[in-house]
């Protein structure tokens, strides 16, 4: 029983994390595909910038006469107009052996002008082809960023490459506050732009010595020491396809990737598996109870059919005995008959008896919900019958009260109705204060029998919510009743539901003035099977659902207690057109 619960629970744990695993990364496929459509979008601002700036005059005067100051002077100012204007880092003009003859910059310290970048693949690619691209350290900032070129072709004959460097560097701080790790890396695998400041300048697997040597030669990580440098991955470059998590840096995350553009980049997103292992975790252990549970019932029930079968076994040989009996006192037959006549009459009675009473049990929970309004009510038209006559005020009053008692018990059946009702599921606007009231309506009753006051101060109309309007009384009523539980020994208790409205949320509070709890209990109380009430009372499964549901809305369920000041359960809940209006970014 216990191998076959294991079993089970393995199974069910092993399928909850394929599937969690298989969740995350479509989540991490579609977040990778909107980060590439962002940084080519940045990209793109500049693409066509130095086609469009070398079509200035300045610029092939710069070209013909670069030992002219004064044309040099005018193309400095002209690249330096345009950087500004586009938000491009730098601009500048190369002649056709790679020096530059004007930069954006001229006036800094570390100016372009004057420095030979014949040695970078841009300028080589430019002069080859027409246009170039590359990602790499500045030699003479010592900042990276993404340089564009473009030829410039004079009708004089003569050639020069114009460049424009992008800053990409604003993306890592954006991805530093996203829920993801996102990076990206070059063709080497080497990392040049992370929201992880430990992944970046590191490779993903280790380089080989050929590709040591092309970078030192490119110049690409100007000052970073690939040799010293470790590998951010320890396993196969296979692992980051074949969707299984891997060991980076001391955490375990699922590693997508997604190729980006004609330079061999590749946009990589991670995000831990904790969660997918935890969610693993909870499906096996409930998946093992309930397979022990099943299997003990089908122990019980096996155990009881073979004690029934031993009874009529025993019946069985109890009759032989007795026709063998009777056959020997033949004259006592006709007592006996009539004796098992009348023992049959008197079992008859019995079972009777019984279903009468088991009739009686199950019915006495409705007669309690109902017999008071109905006593109410034949007492108020009693008095509406004797007075018909005498006063017609009177009487209308009283069958009005007759009417207010019974739209109460329609009143409690369409509560009961409403709650029992099936959740869709679906996220809709919710009106909050609907919710606590209904939640207040249903558990009026328990209130009431503990002799417990339960009060609700809720100002003005609170905005919507995004959620599903029975789960959200199912986690009211849950937090109602755990704090009617707390006040019940309590001469003087007290359960008060509060809700207020923020700019970002709307807060509803239910405070006891019970016996507290201590910061052990608190610490423990979101976790499943925990319970403070006696045994047999609950399965302490209420606050681990209700963290659940709410945390489906994008909500959250925050206790505070103290010894012998009472509980406090305050549930937070985004309004609807915020979530609305984060939905349609």
């Amino acid at each position: 029983m216990l191998c076959l619960a294991l079993l089970v629970a393995g199974f069910g744990g092993l399928i909850a994390y394929r599937i969690e695993i298989l969740r995350l990364a479509k989540t991490l496929d579609q977040s990778l595909t909107l980060t590439r459509r962002s940084i080519e979008t940045e990209i793109d601002r500049f693409r066509y910038l130095p086609e469009v700036a070398e079509e200035d005059v300045r610029i092939s005067r710069a070209v013909t006469a670069p030992q002219n100051v004064g044309a040099v002077a005018d193309a400095n100012r002209y690249l330096e107009t345009i950087a500004a204007v586009s938000g491009a880092d730098q601009l500048y003009l190369l002649d056709q052996s790679g020096i530059a003859i004007a930069a954006s910059n001229w006036n800094t310290p570390d100016t372009f002008v004057g420095i030979d970048y014949s040695f970078r693949p841009y300028f080589r690619d430019a002069i080859e082809t027409g246009t170039g691209r590359f990602y790499g350290i500045g030699v003479t900032t010592g900042r990276p960023g993404y340089f564009l070129s473009s030829r410039v072709e004079l009708e004089s004959g003569d050639i020069a490459v114009l460049v424009v460097k992008i800053d990409l560097t604003p993306l890592q701080a954006t991805w530093r506050l996203a829920a993801v790790d996102t990076a990206i890396a070059d063709a080497d695998g080497i990392i040049f732009l992370s929201g992880q400041p430990e992944w970046l300048y590191r490779p993903l697997f280790a380089l080989d010595a050929g590709t040591r040597a092309q970078i030192a030669v490119t110049r690409s990580y100007e000052g970073v020491d690939f040799d010293s440098s470790e590998a951010l991955l320890a396993a196969p470059p296979s692992s980051l396809t074949d969707g299984q998590p891997v060991d980076l840096a001391g955490r375990s995350l699922l590693l997508r990737r997604l190729p980006m553009g004609q330079d061999d980049w590749q946009v990589i997103q991670a995000n831990p598996v904790a969660d997918a292992r935890l969610t693993a975790l909870a499906t096996a252990a409930i998946l093992g109870l309930t397979t022990l549970a099943a299997a003990l019932l089908v122990q019980t029930l096996l155990q009881r059919r073979r004690m029934i079968r031993m009874r009529l076994q025993q019946s069985r040989l109890l009759e032989q005995k007795v026709e063998r009996r009777t056959r020997e006192l033949a004259a006592e037959i006709e007592t006996r008959i009539a004796a098992e006549k009348e023992l049959t009459r008197a079992q008859d009675a019995l079972i009777h008896s019984e279903k009468m009473a088991a009739l009686g049990r199950m019915s006495a929970a409705i007669v309690h919900e109902i017999s008071q309004p109905l006593a109410a009510m034949e007492a108020t038209l009693a008095a509406a019958a004797l007075g018909g006559t005498r006063d017609h005020r009177g009487t209308a009053k009283r069958i009005e009260t007759a009417r207010g008692h019974i739209r109460r018990m329609l009143r409690t059946i369409k509560h009961l109705k409403s709650f029992s009702r099936k959740d869709t599921g679906t996220l809709t606007p919710v009106d909050m204060d609907r919710v606590i009231e209904n939640a207040i309506e249903l558990v009026r009753h328990r209130a009431d029998d503990i002799g417990a006051q339960l009060t609700y101060d809720c100002p003005g109309d609170a905005p919507p919510v995004m959620g599903g309007m029975v789960r959200l009384e199912q986690v009211l009523v849950n937090l109602l009743l755990n704090a009617l539980d707390a006040v019940v020994a309590s001469a003087a208790g007290q359960v008060r539901v509060t809700r207020e409205v923020t700019p970002d949320a709307v807060i509803v509070t239910v405070k006891d003035n019970g016996v507290g709890l201590d910061t052990e209990a608190i610490a423990k109380i979101g976790e499943p099977f925990f319970s403070h009430k006696q045994d047999g009372e609950g399965l302490g499964l209420g606050v681990a659902i209700s963290q659940s549901i709410l945390q489906d809305f994008h909500g959250t369920l925050h206790y505070d207690a103290a010894p012998g000041q009472g509980t406090s359960a305050t549930v937070t809940l985004p309004r609807a057109e915020l979530r609305n209006r984060k939905s349609a970014a």
